[in-house]
């Protein structure tokens, strides 16, 4: 399953960081493509607030 991202995101950016697709890109908060993420994780491992969730 891929990952969302909800609107507790602070938008600080470490989650960019760590996906190894490039499928996580800034708007008002990141948004995951999830025609493109490869439901590895690396992304909720590091988020500080939790925002990142299975769909």
């Amino acid at each position: 399953m891929p990952r969302r991202i909800t609107d507790v995101c602070i938008a600080c950016g470490a989650c960019v960081a760590e996906c190894p697709v490039d499928c996580i890109s800034e708007g008002d908060i990141y948004v995951i493509d999830e025609d493109v993420c490869i439901d590895c994780g690396a992304c909720q491992e590091v988020c500080p607030t939790d925002a990142i969730i299975e769909v």
